[in-house]
C-alpha cells in the first residue's frame, strides 16, 4: 500500500448543484442550516462533510445573538500554526500497566502485599493530533480507549503505572507543564446545581483567567462564550440537580462542560466521550462544537464509543484501538483504504464506524480466532508506511516543553494557579454563598425545624419554678439545649464536603483554586446560619421556660448555644471531610457523638468519669456548654423553694452546680475551650481534606 492509495479517497464527490442551490432550515432555537459544498469523507457511503453555519435570525424588532458559529474549513493549511498558538500532541512507546492485587482481606495482616498479576493495557501506543483537527479514539469496550486518553492527561489511577514520552510541539511533557493551556471535558458533568449557567462561567473566569485581565473583560468573554455555545436562552437557568432542581437538559449541560473549558481559549482540548447519554441530533451537535473548536487552530482529542455514520463523516481523524494496541491511524478515507487492502473493505451503505469496531472486536467463544484477526490487523499498521511515519514524528523529541515557556505568551509563574490567593478567595466565597441562599434546604427547612422544636421544649418545660423539681426540670433543659444543637448541626453539614467532593477534587486538579480557600470560604459561607439558628432557638424557648432574668443572662445563653452549635458544625465538618461518601458518614456520626454525649456532666457526674477516660472527657463540648449553661443559670440563684421535706433539695443555686461538681470559676475556662474546639475540629477537618487532595493529585 503506497502513501497515494492511503491518502486517495474511495468513491470521489459527485456534483451536487441541485442541493448547494437550496437553503435547508431545522426547527431549533431558531437556527438556520445553510448549505454548500460538501467533500467525500467517508468509505462506500457517499456520506459527506457539510460545511454550514448557523446564523442569526434577523427580527424586525430585534436583532438575536448569534448561537452557534460552525465553520468548517475545507483544508487546515490556513490555519495559523505558530508555537504560541497551536501544539502538535505526539505521544510514543506508552506502556500502561495495572497491578492488580488478588488477596483476602484477612491475609493483609499476616503476610506483605504481593501483586499477583500485572495486566498490560497499552501496548507501544503511538500517535499525532494535530492542530486544527478533531482526533477522535474509537474500539469496542475494553479495547483501551478511556485508559490512552487517561494516559495522555496524566490522570491514571492508582495501581497503574505509565511509560512512554508525551511530547508537545516535539518537546517532552510533564504532568504539570501544561496545565494552564489544556482542557479537559470529562464524561460525568459535574456543575453547583443552585447556580445559573451565567453565574458558573462568570465564576470559572474569576479563577482559571489571567491574573492581569481586568474583570470587565472577564464578563465580556462569559458572553461571548454564551452566545458561541448556544447559551443564550438558559444563561439565567439554574443548572440543576438530578432528582433535586430542574435545570438544564442534557445538550444544555455537555455545551455548558465546553463553555467552562473554553473560556481560556486553550490550545490543547481533550474530551471523553462527549455524547454520552445524548440523542442523535444533540450529538451531532457537540461533535459540531468540537468541530468547530478544533476548526480555530485548538489540537482536539475526544473518545466516543459507538458514533453514527453522520457524526463519523465529521471526524478529520481517527485512532481504532483493540486489546490495547493501535489498529489505525489516519483520515477516514484512509481508514477504509487500509482495511480494503487486507481484505477486509466496508460494504456499501454500511456504518464505517460500526463495521471497524465489529472487526476489532473479541466475541464471546471466539476469542482465539478475534484475537489473531486483532493482531494481525494491529501487526500490518505498524509495519506499513503510513504506521512507520506516525511512529517517527511520534518519536521525534529536541528538548524539555517547559522550556519554550519562556518565550511564549504565558507568563512564567511556579504557581499553578491562575488566579492570586484573595482572587481564589473571593470567587470562591461568592460562589458558596449563593449555593447556600439558594438552597432550600439549608435555609426554609432549618428555620422552620428550629421553631418547631424550640415551641415543642417551650410548651413541655413551660414556665418553671425555682424549687426543687423545677431545678431538674430546668437542668434537663439546657442539656436538650445541647443536643438539639449538636444533632441538628452535625447533620445538616455532614453532606457539605461528601457531596461536592467530586466537583471540588476535578477544580483543584484543574489548578482553579487551593484546598485551604475552599474549606474556609465553604466554612465563612455557612457561619451567618449557624449563628441565626441559636439566636433564634433561644429567642423562643428562653421565655416560655422561665430561665433566669436578665437581659445579660439572656445574651450569655445565646452565646454559649451558638458556640455549641458551631462546635458540632465543626465536628460535622470533619466527619464529612474524612468520609468518601454521604453513607459513611452517616454511619460513623451518631456512634461517635454519643461518647462525647455521655461526658456531657447530665447522666455522669464529672467526678465519677474513669480515670482511662478521663482525658476523653476534656474533648467533649457537652461537658464545657453544660457547664457553663448551668453557671450562668444558677450562679446568682439565692434561694430555691423546698415544698416537700423529705426530699432532697438544694437550698440554692451554688449547691446545684456543686451536685454536678461544677465551678463557677471555671465558666471562662468553659468558653476558651469550647472556641479551642471549634479550630482544634476544623484544622483537623481541613487536614483530612488535603489528604484526599494529596491523595487524589499522587493519581496524576
Amino acid at each position: 500500500m503506497t502513501a497515494t492509495e492511503e491518502t486517495e479517497p474511495l468513491i470521489s464527490s459527485k456534483g451536487l448543484t441541485a442541493r448547494d442551490n437550496k437553503q435547508q432550515t431545522v426547527s431549533y432555537d431558531a437556527i438556520s442550516l445553510e448549505g454548500s459544498e460538501r467533500n467525500t469523507t467517508s468509505c462506500r457511503m457517499g456520506y459527506d462533510t457539510t460545511s454550514f453555519k448557523l446564523k442569526p435570525i434577523l427580527r424586525s424588532c430585534a436583532l438575536t445573538t448569534p448561537l452557534i458559529t460552525t465553520v468548517i474549513p475545507t483544508a487546515t493549511h490556513s490555519i495559523r500554526n505558530t508555537e504560541n498558538e497551536s501544539i502538535t500532541y505526539t505521544w510514543s512507546d506508552l506502556n500502561v500497566y495495572a497491578a492488580r492485587m488478588n488477596e483476602k482481606p484477612w491475609e493483609m495482616f499476616f503476610k506483605r502485599k504481593k501483586p499477583i498479576e500485572r495486566k498490560h493495557l497499552l501496548k507501544d501506543v503511538c500517535g499525532v493530533a494535530y492542530p486544527g483537527e478533531l482526533l477522535v479514539i474509537m474500539g469496542s469496550s475494553g479495547a483501551g480507549k478511556t485508559t490512552l486518553l487517561n494516559a495522555l492527561t496524566f490522570r491514571s489511577g492508582r495501581g497503574v503505572t505509565v511509560s512512554g514520552v508525551m511530547a508537545a510541539n516535539g518537546r517532552r511533557l510533564s504532568s504539570t507543564t501544561l496545565t494552564s493551556r489544556t482542557a479537559y471535558v470529562q464524561q460525568d458533568d459535574l456543575f453547583v446545581g443552585t447556580l445559573t449557567v451565567r453565574e458558573h462561567l462568570i465564576f470559572q473566569a474569576m479563577v482559571r483567567m489571567d491574573r492581569g485581565i481586568p474583570m470587565d473583560q472577564r464578563i465580556d468573554r462569559v458572553q461571548q462564550v454564551i452566545n458561541e455555545l448556544a447559551l443564550t436562552k438558559c444563561k439565567n437557568t439554574v443548572i440543576g440537580q438530578p432528582g433535586r432542581i430542574k435545570g438544564l437538559s442534557g445538550g444544555e449541560m455537555k455545551r455548558l462542560s465546553f463553555a467552562s473549558e473554553v473560556l481560556t481559549d486553550p490550545p490543547l482540548m481533550f474530551c471523553d466521550e462527549p455524547t454520552s447519554g445524548l440523542d442523535s441530533f444533540m450529538a451531532n451537535q457537540v461533535v459540531s462544537v468540537l468541530k468547530t473548536l478544533a476548526a480555530r487552530g485548538k489540537t482536539v482529542i475526544a473518545t466516543l464509543h459507538q458514533p453514527s455514520s453522520e457524526l463519523f463523516a465529521l471526524f478529520d481523524r481517527i485512532i481504532l484501538m483493540a486489546e490495547g494496541r493501535v489498529a489505525f491511524m489516519g483520515t477516514t478515507s484512509q481508514a477504509c483504504t487500509f482495511f480494503e487492502t487486507l481484505g477486509a473493505a466496508c460494504p456499501s451503505n454500511y456504518n464505517p464506524a460500526d463495521f471497524f469496531i465489529q472487526m476489532l472486536a473479541v466475541v464471546p467463544g471466539q476469542e482465539i480466532s478475534c484475537r489473531y484477526a486483532i493482531n494481525t490487523v494491529c501487526d500490518a499498521f505498524q509495519k506499513s508506511e503510513h504506521g512507520m511515519k506516525i511512529a517517527l514524528e511520534a518519536e521525534a523529541i529536541t528538548g524539555e516543553y517547559v522550556d519554550s515557556l519562556r518565550h511564549s505568551k504565558y507568563p512564567k509563574s511556579r504557581s499553578p494557579y491562575k488566579a492570586s490567593w484573595c482572587e481564589q478567595f473571593r470567587a470562591v466565597l461568592w460562589r458558596s454563598w449563593l449555593s447556600v441562599i439558594k438552597e432550600p434546604i439549608l435555609i426554609k427547612v432549618r428555620l422552620l425545624q428550629t421553631v418547631m422544636v424550640s415551641l415543642l421544649i417551650g410548651v413541655v418545660y413551660f414556665n418553671q419554678k425555682l424549687d426543687q423539681d423545677g431545678v431538674m426540670n430546668i437542668n434537663g433543659a439546657l442539656f436538650i439545649f445541647l443536643t438539639n444543637m449538636t444533632f441538628q448541626n452535625v447533620f445538616a453539614v455532614i453532606n457539605v464536603f461528601c457531596a461536592e467532593l467530586p466537583i471540588f477534587l476535578r477544580e483543584h486538579r484543574n489548578g482553579m483554586y487551593r484546598t485551604d480557600v475552599y474549606f474556609l470560604c465553604k466554612t465563612l459561607a455557612e457561619a451567618p446560619i449557624f449563628v441565626a439558628v441559636p439566636l433564634l432557638f433561644t429567642i423562643v424557648v428562653y421565655p416560655m421556660i422561665g430561665l433566669y432574668p436578665g437581659i445579660d443572662h439572656f445574651f450569655v445563653t445565646v452565646g454559649i448555644v451558638a458556640l455549641v452549635a458551631n462546635v458540632s458544625t465543626s465536628f460535622g465538618y470533619l466527619i464529612s471531610c474524612v468520609s468518601n461518601n454521604l453513607s459513611m458518614a452517616l454511619s460513623i456520626g451518631p456512634p461517635v457523638i454519643i461518647p462525647f454525649l455521655l461526658f456531657g456532666g447530665f447522666f455522669l457526674n464529672t467526678a465519677s468519669v474513669p480515670i482511662y477516660f478521663e482525658w476523653f472527657s476534656y474533648l467533649s463540648w457537652f461537658r464545657y456548654g453544660n457547664e457553663a449553661l448551668l453557671i450562668n443559670q444558677w450562679s446568682e440563684v439565692e434561694t430555691i423553694a423546698c415544698t416537700r421535706s423529705n426530699a432532697t433539695c438544694p437550698k440554692t443555686g451554688r449547691m446545684v452546680l456543686q451536685t454536678f461538681n461544677f465551678k463557677q470559676e471555671h465558666f471562662w475556662i468553659d468558653i476558651t475551650c469550647l472556641f479551642c474546639l471549634i479550630i482544634a475540629f476544623r484544622f483537623l477537618a481541613f487536614l483530612a481534606l488535603l489528604a484526599k487532595t494529596r491523595r487524589n493529585s499522587k493519581q496524576r
